[in-house]
């Protein structure tokens, strides 16, 4: 089989595959509301089960990513700002989920308690968009665009001719790298109070 009849064979596969962490992503975003709104053993339950959840989303978006390079080759999309645009929307999706995956599991519970709550369910719809962004772009590839991109338009951002970060882009890019590590810093601040007032009793 030579390479020319494998990518043919191999491009229908990206499109199934991308379907997978969005969709997973998505319920991602779905289950953060819940346990940000709700406190009930059933949401309890949702909070325990988002590190698999994230983690079954980066795994399938690495796969996604990976097999995407196989359509094109880097000659190629090098000279095509709207590949360049989805590749780097790709790759800020799947390093962003990451570090959401780190985050919820290693905050655990403490993720939901007091004012963390709301700041996971920011960061989860920042993810959101994230993926929103990287869609939008692929879809305009595979030649279905949307409506999601006269948004963009409107922003400053036309997926065919710009590459570059649009500057709502870098304030939500920003706000996450603030955020996680804020979320971090509130729940160590914490249990070093409750340890401070353990030793003190």
């Amino acid at each position: 089989m030579n390479y020319e009849v494998f990518i043919r064979l191999l491009a229908p596969f990206h499109a199934v595959l991308v379907h997978f962490p969005v969709a997973i992503w998505t319920t991602v975003s779905l289950v953060v509301v819940f346990r940000a709104l709700f406190d009930g053993p059933t949401a309890s339950a949702a909070g325990r089960v988002l590190p698999l959840l994230v983690a079954l989303g980066v795994a399938s978006g690495i796969a996604a990513f990976a097999a995407g390079f196989f359509i094109f080759s880097l000659t190629a999309a090098s000279a095509s700002p709207l590949i360049r645009n989805h590749i780097l929307a790709g790759a800020w999706s799947i390093a962003y989920w990451s570090v959401f995956l780190v985050t919820v599991w290693r905050l655990g519970n403490s993720a939901w308690q007091g004012g963390n709550r709301w700041l996971m369910l920011a960061l989860a719809g920042l993810g959101t968009l994230l993926v929103t962004v990287t869609g939008t772009v692929g879809g305009h590839i595979a030649g279905n665009p949307t409506a999601v991109s006269l948004m963009f338009d409107a922003l400053g951002w036309n997926v065919y001719d710009t590459f570059y970060v649009p500057n709502p882009m870098v304030a939500a890019i920003a706000a996450g790298a603030l955020g996680l590590p804020l979320i971090a810093l509130l729940v160590r601040r914490r249990h070093h109070g409750r340890a401070v007032a353990r030793t003190t009793d």
